[in-house]
């Protein structure tokens, strides 16, 4: 019996320490710095295919509402909104990517229409069920990133 207590016991602290490491960084906890975001949002690498597709999806980053993109010439909808894309990985490191993905207000100006896809500061009038939600997920901003960083000249 007091074995069977041992294991469940380190079992239990296992699984504790892991959840702990395996944590998101929560929207108000994420450190804007001179580099942008320089750390992972969920210490795990990002997914560029995935990224691909949040990047594309009107229900998700959307995008292409935006920002043309020649990768993405045969998706609808390119918008000009923002600037084009293409090659955005030679303009931008990895940590300013995640930071403009993270709450473009932070790097840019508060006059700036892209949304904070990571944040919580997302305006007045939000409606109910959007409330205290970000628009994506941690690892959905850290497969964007990794998708944008695919897009070099």
């Amino acid at each position: 019996m007091r074995r069977w207590r041992t294991r469940a016991f380190a079992a239990s602290i296992s699984m504790l320490a892991t959840s702990a490491f395996a944590a998101d960084i929560p929207p108000k906890d994420v450190a804007f710095g001179d580099d942008g975001v320089t750390e992972s949002l969920t210490g795990k690498p990002g997914d560029p295919a995935h990224g691909a597709e949040v990047f594309k999806s009107r229900k998700l980053g959307n995008c292409l509402a935006c920002h043309a993109n020649e990768e993405m010439a045969g998706e609808l909808f390119h918008g000009t909104v923002g600037p084009a894309l293409d090659g955005v990985a030679d303009r931008y490191d990895e940590g300013y990517l995640r930071a403009i993905v993270v709450n473009a207000k932070e790097i840019f100006t508060d006059e700036t229409v892209m949304p904070g896809f990571y944040s919580l500061n997302v305006g007045q009038h939000v409606a109910e069920q959007f409330q205290g939600k970000t628009i994506l997920s941690a690892q959905d901003v850290e497969d964007v990133v990794a998708y944008l960083e695919t897009l070099k000249e």
